[in-house]
């Protein structure tokens, strides 16, 4: 369903240059919109992996694509990465390292343990230190994993149950 922007909003012309007749993104149109919007600034553009999570994040309807109210949903939570990463990359490396991470993912509301943290920094490091992409992914899969765990913890105990085939749904799908 394509959608009518109010007049004046200026994501549109990003969003509207890449989307076609339907008024829906995929992830390569995703990567050529974010990259010629410059919301990665003096960092490197999104991969396509990258964007491929940030579509399932918000994919409401599992059609691999994203229309434009999720788009702007998008572009707030980017900005929002975008300004934790850069107060805590503080010798602007272009990457957070482990204790920056944490103290990342603490201004966030996530309190993880030192075990976790470092799970986090394996996965989504090369060198130890974790650049502005790979940071937006971890943060889309945190947000997306939190989700799906708050949903099943009905007792707002920090627990939840997940059959198998539900945990493998969660885990591909974040």
């Amino acid at each position: 369903m394509a959608y009518n922007p109010p007049a004046g909003d200026p994501l549109w012309p990003y969003f509207q240059a890449v989307a076609g007749q339907d008024g829906q993104i995929d992830a390569d149109e995703l990567q050529r919109c974010l990259t010629s919007s410059g919301i990665s600034g003096s960092y490197q553009p999104f991969s396509k992996e990258t964007c491929r999570i940030m579509i399932n994040m918000l994919d409401r309807d599992r059609s691999g694509q994203m229309g434009f109210n999720e788009f702007k949903e998008l572009w707030a939570a980017l900005n929002q990465w975008k300004q934790t990463f850069m107060t805590y990359d503080r010798d602007r490396s272009g990457s957070v390292e482990p204790h920056e991470l944490q103290q990342a993912l603490v201004s966030f509301g996530y309190n993880l343990t030192p075990q976790a943290i470092g799970v986090l920094q394996k996965r989504y490091s090369n060198t130890g230190k974790i650049a502005f992409d790979d940071f937006v992914s971890l943060c889309v899969r945190l947000r997306s994993l939190t989700a799906q765990f708050q949903a099943r913890d009905t007792m707002r105990n920090g627990t939840a149950t997940f059959r198998y085939d539900d945990f493998i749904q969660v885990a591909m799908s974040s």
